[in-house]
């Protein structure tokens, strides 16, 4: 879609980038945009669920603001202005009510936004609504179906916002990954989805599940719009709270710097084996077919201890910060919910403390193997999306990169069976973010699209 030129298109199927360039050249309103998107969603909302809150005269209101800010000449260094963005329903809301896809939390009206909320906001971009999330960022799925066959998953948890990018109800959404809900949804909807480096987006006023895991993620359609998306959301690298120094990307380079051929690697993961073989096939032969050399790589063997790791660390958390709500909402939450946060409070102190000083020792290996390449590929989920909507597929082939903190972007460049959407995603050393996404461009530019 990208390849075809703006004019011949919606302008809700534009690009963040090319909204923002039309808008800048004074060929496209904030208000036309918007006005687009709300007609996408009136067309497709009623079959994909995508949205759990949305306010058609606020997000009209922003709108107008944005235009007006562009007109008076306040615009110039607002990299969002004008453009909408969904939001995961786990980052707080000042102006919208934020649910954490629970009855137990119906109706909660935060007093002020996310962190990762506001920071958008000062780019001048317009919270488009609140899109559904699984029940508190687990596993249990909300209403949102697949967009390119109602009958299938369309991952979780960040569902909702995967599927309003893939439907061009908007053309940048958040979400978050504690094990796989960023890259998983990505890879089933057919989105870009990058999960920058651990504590480079702060995290206040984002539900908390697991902290040593929670992250935040994007989707859009193009590598260069999330790229933009994260570089925002990373604010100006001041460590505060759960953030950490990494370096923030730049998405300027991408145009800016030569398009040097990238140092790639691919990787069979201890969860090869997991793929179907279609999976493994499609990505064989995408490497086969790149015309350049991609060394592979073998992780060391400590990385087989990562999904035990990740397991424990996990429930522990999540049953410490969900203990309150079972305690006063326990028939609100699902069985699966439920018995996760009690295998939880099962494990010990020493057992959770061993987990933490073990996930420590594989990310040092995990960042040692990776860092030679800008790249690694690897599939992004076992096969395409499941059919059935109990379920929000399997996040395997997340799991050790959740764990180690590292950054990970699914591109939509495989296809599996049906010709459904199946994702590649591209690891890279922890804070080698910048690395990543040139290398991701790189590969949307010189692959063909499905």
């Amino acid at each position: 879609m990208e390849q075809a030129h703006a004019s011949t298109r919606e302008p809700c199927e534009l690009s963040a980038t090319e909204a923002g360039r039309l808008m800048a050249e004074g060929q496209l309103s904030s208000e036309e945009l918007v006005r687009s998107c709300l007609g996408r969603i009136d067309r497709l909302e009623p079959t994909i669920g995508a949205w759990v809150s949305l306010d058609r005269e606020l997000l009209l209101a922003q709108a107008h603001a944005a235009d007006e800010r562009r007109r008076s000449g306040q615009a110039t260094e607002l990299p969002l202005n004008g453009i909408p963005i969904g939001i995961k329903d786990v980052f707080d809301t000042a102006d919208l009510p934020t649910e954490n896809g629970t009855p137990a939390h119906q109706g909660r009206r935060p007093p002020d936004d996310a962190a990762a909320v506001r920071l958008l906001r000062q780019s001048g971009a317009l919270i488009a609504g609140k899109t559904v999330t699984a029940e508190l960022a687990v596993y249990f799925p909300g209403k949102t179906v697949n967009p390119y066959d109602p009958q299938r998953t369309p991952g979780g948890s960040s569902s909702g916002s995967a599927a309003a990018v893939a439907c061009s109800m908007v053309p940048i959404a958040l979400g978050t990954q504690t094990n796989g809900s960023v890259i998983r949804p990505a890879s089933y909807c057919g989105v870009v989805g990058f999960k920058p480096t651990y504590g480079s987006i702060p995290r206040a006023g984002v539900l908390r599940q697991s902290p040593r895991l929670d992250q935040i993620g994007v989707f859009s359609r193009t590598v260069a719009d999330s790229t933009l998306a994260v570089s925002i959301l990373q604010g100006d690298r001041t460590p505060q709270g759960d953030m950490l120094p990494w370096p923030k990307i730049d998405p300027e380079r991408l145009q800016r710097e030569p398009k040097q051929q990238p140092r790639l690697a691919m990787v069979r993961t201890p969860a090869w084996s997991s793929a179907e073989p279609q999976t493994r096939r499609a990505l064989l032969r995408f490497v086969a077919e790149l015309g350049c050399e991609v060394q592979e790589i073998t992780l060391p063997a400590v990385a087989d201890l990562a999904v035990a790791c990740h397991r424990t660390i996990m429930l522990s958390e999540m049953a410490h910060h969900y203990r309150p709500l079972v305690q006063e909402y326990r028939h609100h939450l699902s069985p699966k919910l439920l018995a996760m946060i009690e295998d939880g409070a099962t494990i010990g102190k020493d057992q959770y403390i061993d987990a933490l000083g073990l996930a420590e020792e594989i990310t040092g290996a995990i960042d040692a193997a990776l860092d030679p390449c800008t790249g690694t590929l690897t599939p992004a989920t076992p096969a395409v999306a499941p059919e059935g909507l109990e379920s929000t597929g399997s996040p395997i082939f997340s799991t050790l990169w959740s764990l180690c903190g590292v950054p990970a972007i699914s591109l939509p460049l495989l296809t599996g069976e049906n010709r459904l959407p199946l994702g590649l995603q591209i690891v890279a050393a922890r804070g080698r973010d910048q690395a990543l996404v040139q290398t991701a461009h790189w590969l949307e530019q010189n692959t063909p699209h499905r």
